[in-house]
Formats: structure tokens, C-alpha cells, sequence
């Protein structure tokens, strides 16, 4: 609570919310489909079946893949098992950590067409994912990828 309290953490929740508005916004630029039209919070489900006609298990294999972490997760009223659902959960706290903002967001939702629109190559991907993630680095463990 004591953290919580400080500017410092009031200003990073801030970003996260930013972070996220602008990554759900620009994927659906993109012809994604945010299950919620958008979002006020740290994250948001997109409907993968609906969007790019993969599984939420497809959806996210592809994207760790190229070392893009996210969750496969059902979406309502969703009618596949869980262990396959039609949709993946995206947050932003542990970007907005390592410092991205708003306009790093276009990068990442391009990154994420790329990946499950375009179906472009893993290697292509998995590289411009390393060099852009190295301006920003974890301090202790960057230097160990």
C-alpha cells in the first residue's frame, strides 16, 4: 500500500491504462476485434477466431513464437473448450515497466498483424522484436537474451 501510494506508482498505473487504450485502439485499426470495442483498464481480450481465424491457442503460439507473450483466454459466450479458446488476453504492465509508451504501441500492433494477419516469417518477426526490445531493457536480465 505504501508503494501505491507514491507518484511514482500513481504515474505507471496512468501509463498502463495508456498503454493499453492505445495498443486496443490500433489493433482495431488494424481489423482486429477487441471483444470490449476498446478498454479503461491494464487489459483486453481480442477474439481471434472472428479476427484472424486462429484459436486463442493458435493466436498465442505464434505470437510466443516471436517472443510476444500473451495469453490465450475465452471470450464471452465463447463455444470452444478452454484448452482452445477463441481468444487471447493482452496487458500492458509489464511493457509499460520497461518503459514503453503510447507511440510504441503502433510498433507492437504492426508486430501482432504481421505475426497473425500477414503470417509473415517467425525469424523476420522474432528479430525485430529483439532489436526493439533492446531499447528497453531489464536491467540484469537483457543482457542474458
Amino acid at each position: 500500500m505504501k508503494e501505491a501510494s507514491t507518484n511514482e506508482f500513481k504515474q505507471y498505473a496512468k501509463q498502463i491504462i495508456l498503454n493499453s487504450k492505445a495498443l486496443s485502439n490500433e489493433l482495431i485499426k488494424r481489423g482486429f476485434k477487441v471483444v470490449s470495442g476498446g478498454t479503461d483498464n491494464h487489459l483486453f481480450l481480442l477474439d481471434t477466431v472472428s479476427s484472424v481465424n486462429l484459436s486463442g491457442k493458435e493466436a498465442s503460439d505464434i505470437l510466443e513464437e516471436v517472443n510476444i507473450t500473451v495469453n490465450k483466454n475465452s471470450i464471452p459466450n465463447d463455444t470452444r473448450k478452454p484448452w482452445d479458446p477463441s481468444g487471447i488476453r493482452i496487458g500492458t504492465p509489464a511493457i509499460t515497466t520497461r518503459g514503453f509508451k503510447e507511440k510504441d504501441m503502433l510498433f507492437i500492433a504492426d508486430l501482432i498483424a504481421d505475426a497473425l494477419k500477414k503470417r509473415k516469417d517467425s525469424k523476420e518477426l522474432k528479430s525485430k522484436v529483439r532489436l526493439f526490445t533492446k531499447q528497453f531493457p531489464i536491467p540484469g536480465i537483457e543482457d542474458k537474451l
